[in-house]
């Protein structure tokens, strides 16, 4: 009997990393369903096709502009208010098939309330949040009186309604307690205080119930492509605490799921820029130094209330390949076979900046590829030099054959220290 196959896109950063790319170029190649794995709405996965279409993508898989259809998984949360405003703008462009686990929790607009309460009330010391309640949901859902799933959605309305008054009624006053929150503001309070809240909610979740199928993870057949959500900076258990997110953002949750599907073997893309980006607040090596070399476009990290503005530093290879080599340990139970797909080349005007042992290496754009097969002992398979699938370049380097040709691609690369490298620009 032969291996079963699946495919993954895993962030190897703080997100944003061309996830949503490498998810149609590989859905686009061949992909029976795109499983979201962890996450959820807070998701921002941008797809620009080679005809010009472009949607960021929040529930709905990376894969529906090649009309390959979603599967939430139990570990992904949903958000019906959200899944329906995307399914309105994805409808004419793309594939709105999806199936939802029974298990998925649901996020209420209590949760997403809470969440927003206690982002606003941290000021400068926020965490990061994008105010959609993923952590809230998580919370609550802790609590099997509060707790509510999709399977829950099928239940009749009385019981539904009795349970979003108890979270409202009850849980919100006790979480916030917990939080420390003594004052609500104005504009949250009309919320509380109005059923009309809920009502709309219903509306929201039957609308949702209508264009979705149940199915257990279980349950999945043909040919699998995981997309995760965020990065592995930011996983729950890696990431640096409290700046994460509510979710483990790699392997774990796809293994568990690819043993109950009878999958065994995951071909896993860890998608990375050719630098490094952070939207929101949080630790973020070598921000400050010098990126005069980038010409970043970011359509979809636009300066926001809750995230700020997006920041920049240069890769740090060693960051990089720690990252990937922890969550590669995680695996159990089925076998990984991982590469590397570096985006963004394009937005480097011909050296740059990258990092490795504490050190700032001043690189040709081409050999920042080959630095990051040299020292991590994995092939950067895909180099993006655009935001379309027809931008993706597959194929192996050779490092040492990529440095021998300096002569034609650049010098070798040298390290130099931040102070040098100012000094040297300033003389140029």
């Amino acid at each position: 009997m032969s291996n079963r196959i699946a495919k993954a896109v895993i962030g190897a950063g703080y997100g944003d990393e061309g996830k949503g790319l490498m998810t149609d170029y590989h859905a686009a190649a061949g992909a029976s369903v795109v499983v979201r794995s962890n996450g959820g709405a807070q998701a921002g996965h941008t797809v620009t096709t080679p005809s010009g279409i472009r949607h960021v993508f929040h529930h709905i898989g990376s894969g529906a502009l090649a009309d390959v259809p979603t599967h939430l998984s139990r570990f992904f949360v949903v958000n019906p208010v959200v899944f329906n405003e995307e399914l309105f703008a994805l409808k004419p462009v793309g594939t709105t098939r999806s199936t939802t686990s029974p298990q998925a929790l649901v996020t209420t607009p209590f949760d997403m309330m809470i969440n927003q309460i206690i982002e606003l009330q941290r000021g400068h010391g926020r965490h990061g949040s994008c105010g959609l309640g993923i952590g809230e949901t998580e919370e609550r859902s802790l609590r099997p009186e509060f707790r509510l799933q999709v399977s829950d959605l099928l239940s009749p309305t009385p019981k539904r309604r009795a349970l979003l008054r108890s979270i409202r009624d009850e849980w919100v006053p006790r979480r916030l307690e917990m939080l420390g929150v003594t004052d609500i503001p104005d504009g949250f309070k009309d919320v509380l205080r109005s059923d009309d809240v809920i009502e709309r909610f219903f509306v929201d979740c039957a609308f949702f119930m209508g264009y979705t199928t149940l199915l257990e993870d279980r349950e999945l057949a043909g040919d699998v492509l995981f997309e995760g959500a965020q990065g592995l900076l930011l996983d729950q258990d890696y990431g640096a605490f409290p700046h994460v997110t509510r979710s483990n953002t790699g392997l774990k949750n796809m293994v568990t799921i690819a043993r109950e599907a009878g999958i065994d073997e995951i071909e896993v893309t860890y998608a990375t820029r050719a630098y490094v980006t952070r939207h929101g607040a949080g630790p973020l090596a070598h921000e400050g130094v010098d990126m005069s070399w980038l010409d970043m476009v970011d359509l979809t990290n636009q300066p926001n209330e809750w995230q700020g503005t997006i920041r920049k530093a240069p890769l740090d290879i060693d960051v990089l390949v720690a990252a990937i080599r922890h969550d590669i340990s995680l695996a159990q139970g089925v076998k990984i076979a991982p590469v590397i797909s570096m985006s963004c080349l394009d937005q480097i005007k011909g050296r740059a900046a990258v990092v490795l042992s504490g050190n700032i290496l001043d690189v040709e754009r081409d050999h920042i590829p080959a630095l990051v097969e040299k020292h991590s002992g994995l092939k950067v398979a895909y180099r993006s030099y655009g935001p379309t699938r027809e931008d993706v370049e597959k194929g192996n380097l050779s490092a040492e054959k990529s440095f021998a040709s300096s002569s034609t691609r650049g010098t070798i690369p040298s390290v130099i220290s931040l102070a040098e490298r100012n000094w040297n620009a300033l003389a140029n």
